[in-house]
C-alpha cells in the first residue's frame, strides 16, 4: 500500500510540476531564504507547540531537499531512493497510527516554511489532513508602509485574540473592522465558546464558498467572509445552519466576484435615451397585470429630518418634486431620522412590508442595510446615495457637483480682492476632493495668484469662522444649501464683511430630476437590460449638468461681463467640450496629477485624495472627525481608517 501511494503522490508532484514549468513558474517549494532576502526582520518570537493550518504550510527553509517537491508538497523522485523508502513508511505510520511528533516550521507572514519534518508535511496532505502538529518560530519584520507588513502587524493583533490563522485579508483596516463586528476586544484572549462559534461560522462559511469556486478568486476567503458578515450582520452568521450558509453564499455570490481586482464600477455618466411612452408607469415596472387602482410606491429614507439637514432637505423636495410630476401613477412614502448601523435594516424592512416597490435610501452609511434587504427582497428596486461603491445588488447614484463648484471658484476668483477664499468641506469621502480642486481650479482659472483655505466641519472643536476672521477671508464657500429650521444660516458662495453676509452663487442638487430620470430609465427598459447583463459590475449613476441634475443659481448683482463669462463655461460642460481636470494639473507637493492634452477619467476623479496646488489645508485623518461623521467615512472615506486611536 506504502509503494502505491507515493507512486500517486508522485504522479500528482510531477503533474503540478509540469503545470508550473508550462506556466513559467519556479516548480519547486518556495524558500524561506529567497523570499526574506533583503528584507530587515525585527525579531523572532517563538510561539511553542500546538495545531497549524496544513493549508498555510506552503514551503521550506533552505535549498536542502527543495527539488525532492513540486510546489505542492508532492514527491518528484522516482521509486527506489532512500528518499522515496522513507516517505513510505511516514505513510504506513499514518495509515496505522498517525503521525504526531511536531515538525519545526518558521512562521513568516502568516505562511509557515519546514526546518524539520518536509516529508510529514507532504504524506498528510497526501492524505488530505486539515493540520499538522509544529514547533513554531514567528519572524516578524520591521514596521513599514509596506501594506503587507501593515495587514501582518494587525493579523498578529488578531492572533493575540483568537489565535487563528486562517483568516486573512488583502487590505489593511479589516482584522480591526472584523474584530468590532464579532465583539473580539484587542489585547483580551476570546472566550473559548465565543471562539467555537466564531471559528465554526467560518469554517462552515469557507466550505460553502470553495464548494462554489471561491478558491478561483484573487483575494483571500478573509475578504469575502467579511462582506458575507457586513452584509448579514455577525449574529445571523453565527447562528446560520448549514443549508442556510449555503443558501446565503449563493444569494450574495455576485457580492464576492466583485471584490476581484478585476471588477470595477460601471459608471453611467448620463441617463438613459428615454422612447416615448405610451404604457402606464406599472406595466414597465411591476409584474402584475395592470390595474389603474394600483400605484407605483417609491420610498425615501432619510438620515435625520428635511427640517434639520440640508442634505434630507434637498432630497425632500425631490421626493415632492416627482409627486407633482407623476400625478396619481405614483405614492411616495418617507421615513426620517433613521440611524445607520441601528435601525437602517429595519426601516427598510418596514417600507418593503409596506409595499414600497422602488426605495431610494438616501445616506451611504446606510450601504450594507439596503444590500442586505435587497438580497433579502430580490423584487424590490433599492438604490443608494452614495459613490464608487463596489455592490451587484443595489445600485447607487451621485451627482457631478464638481462641475458646479468649478464654477463657484470661477466667481470667487474674480471677486476676490485679496487673493484669500475659503472653502468649507463637509466629510472626506469620494468625490468630496473633486469638489474642493474644481472649485480651486476654478478661481486660478481667472486669478493665477489666488488661494483656497480649506476647513472641515466634520473635524472636532475646529472653529471655523474665527479661522476666516483671523485670516481676513471675505469670500467663502459653504454648504450647498438652507434648511426650513434655519434660513439665514450662511450658504453657497457668499461674502462676509462688517457682519453683513451677501449671498453670490448656490451650487444646486436638482435631486427632483434625477429621480424623474431614474425612474424613466427604468421605464425605459434600461434597468432591466443591465440586470441582465453577463458582466458582474457594479452600477452607478453619476449624472451631472448635462442631465440637468446639477446647475448653479447665481446673484443679479454679479457684474455682467462676469456672468457671461460663467455662463460660457456653463453652457460648454452642458454641452460636453470642457472638463475642469483636463491638461497639466499639480498637487500642493508639486508632483504632476494629469498631463498636457489629457482629460482625467471618472475614476481618478471620483477616487482623488490629494489637493491642487493653491490649496492651503489638508484632508483630516480619521480620529480628527466627530464621531457622527465616521460612519460615513469608514463606508465612503478617502482617508486611511486604520490611522485611528485604539485606546
Amino acid at each position: 500500500m506504502s509503494v502505491q501511494d507515493y507512486m500517486s503522490a508522485a504522479k500528482l508532484g510531477k503533474k503540478q510540476y509540469h503545470a508550473c514549468m508550462n506556466k513559467g513558474k519556479y516548480p519547486y517549494l518556495p524558500v524561506l531564504e529567497n523570499i526574506m532576502e533583503g528584507k530587515e526582520i525585527d525579531s523572532e518570537v517563538s510561539l511553542g507547540e500546538g495545531q497549524i493550518p496544513l493549508r498555510l504550510v506552503v514551503g521550506t527553509c533552505n535549498f536542502g531537499r527543495t527539488n525532492a517537491f513540486a510546489d505542492n508538497f508532492m514527491p518528484i523522485l522516482e521509486w527506489g531512493t532512500e528518499f522515496s523508502a522513507k516517505w513510505a513508511s511516514l505513510s504506513d505510520s499514518q495509515v496505522n497510527e498517525g503521525i504526531h511528533d511536531p515538525i519545526k516550521v518558521y512562521e513568516y507572514m502568516n505562511k509557515f516554511y519546514v526546518l524539520e519534518g518536509n516529508k510529514r508535511v507532504s504524506v498528510l496532505k497526501y492524505f488530505k489532513a486539515v493540520t499538522i502538529n509544529a514547533e513554531v518560530i514567528r519572524k516578524i519584520p520591521k514596521k513599514s508602509d509596506d501594506p503587507d507588513v501593515k495587514i501582518y502587524y494587525e493579523f498578529m493583533d488578531f492572533y493575540k485574540c483568537t489565535k487563528m490563522n486562517d483568516i486573512y485579508f488583502s487590505q489593511p483596516g479589516n482584522f480591526s473592522t472584523l474584530m468590532e463586528l464579532v465583539g473580539i476586544k484587542p489585547g483580551v484572549l476570546m472566550d473559548e465558546d465565543d471562539k467555537m462559534d466564531f471559528a465554526s461560522s467560518f469554517l462552515n462559511f469557507r466550505n460553502a464558498y470553495e464548494m462554489r469556486g471561491g478558491e478561483k478568486f484573487d483575494f483571500p476567503v478573509g475578504d469575502a467572509y467579511l462582506r458575507f458578515i457586513h452584509i448579514h450582520g455577525y449574529e445571523t452568521v453565527r447562528h446560520m445552519s448549514l443549508p442556510e450558509m449555503n443558501a446565503n453564499v449563493r444569494k450574495t455570490w455576485a457580492e464576492f466576484e466583485l471584490l476581484s481586482e478585476n471588477s470595477v464600477v460601471d459608471l453611467k455618466m448620463n441617463p438613459a435615451a428615454i422612447p416615448e411612452q405610451k404604457r402606464s408607469i406599472l406595466s414597465y415596472l411591476l409584474p402584475i397585470p395592470e390595474n389603474d387602482d394600483k400605484k407605483l410606491k417609491v420610498g425615501f429614507i432619510y438620515e435625520n429630518s428635511p427640517q434639520t439637514s440640508e442634505w434630507c432637505y434637498a432630497h425632500e423636495l425631490g421626493r415632492q418634486y416627482i409627486d407633482d410630476t407623476f400625478g396619481n401613477q405614483i405614492e411616495t412614502i418617507s421615513m426620517t431620522d433613521v440611524t445607520p448601523e441601528k435601525d437602517d435594516s429595519a426601516a427598510i424592512e418596514k417600507m418593503i412590508q409596506n409595499d414600497a416597490d422602488l426605495i431610494f435610501v438616501t445616506s451611504p452609511a446606510m450601504i450594507m442595510a439596503s444590500l442586505k434587504q435587497a438580497i433579502a427582497h430580490p423584487d424590490v428596486k433599492i438604490l443608494t446615495c452614495s459613490l464608487n461603491t463596489s455592490h451587484k445588488y443595489i445600485r447607487t447614484y451621485y451627482a457631478r457637483m464638481y462641475e458646479a463648484k468649478f464654477l463657484s471658484g470661477m466667481l470667487a476668483g474674480v471677486l476676490s480682492e485679496c487673493n484669500k477664499i475659503g472653502y468649507v468641506a463637509s466629510y472626506p469621502v469620494y468625490g468630496m476632493v473633486a469638489n474642493i480642486n474644481a472649485f480651486a481650479m476654478g478661481a486660478k482659472f481667472v486669478n493665477p495668484k489666488a488661494k483656497i483655505y480649506l476647513q472641515w466641519s466634520s473635524v472636532k472643536d475646529n472653529h471655523i469662522e474665527e479661522f476666516f476672521e483671523k485670516e481676513n477671508i471675505k469670500y467663502v464657500s459653504d454648504q450647498d444649501m438652507i434648511t426650513p429650521e434655519n434660513s439665514s444660516r450662511k450658504f453657497g458662495l457668499y461674502n462676509s464683511e462688517d457682519g453683513d453676509t451677501k449671498h453670490i452663487a448656490m451650487p444646486v442638487w436638482h435631486w427632483g430630476v434625477f429621480y424623474e430620470k431614474l425612474i424613466q430609465s427604468i421605464l425605459s427598459g434600461s434597468w432591466k437590460k443591465e440586470e441582465d447583463s453577463d458582466n458582474v459590475k457594479a452600477l452607478n449613476y453619476w449624472w451631472g449638468m448635462s442631465a440637468g441634475v446639477v446647475d448653479i443659481i447665481t446673484s443679479g448683482s454679479i457684474p455682467k461681463e462676469t456672468a457671461r463669462l460663467v455662463e460660457m463655461f456653463h453652457q460648454q460642460i452642458i454641452e460636453g467640450k470642457f472638463n475642469p481636470f483636463e491638461d497639466e494639473i499639480k498637487d500642493q507637493h508639486g508632483k504632476r496629477r494629469n498631463s498636457d492634452g489629457k482629460t482625467m477619467s471618472p475614476e481618478e476623479i471620483i477616487t482623488m485624495d490629494w489637493l491642487m496646488e493653491n490649496v492651503v489645508g489638508e484632508i483630516p485623518s480619521f480620529d480628527q472627525l466627530e464621531e457622527q461623521a465616521k460612519a460615513i467615512v469608514e463606508t465612503q472615506g478617502i482617508i486611511d481608517v486604520t490611522d485611528r486611536d485604539t485606546k
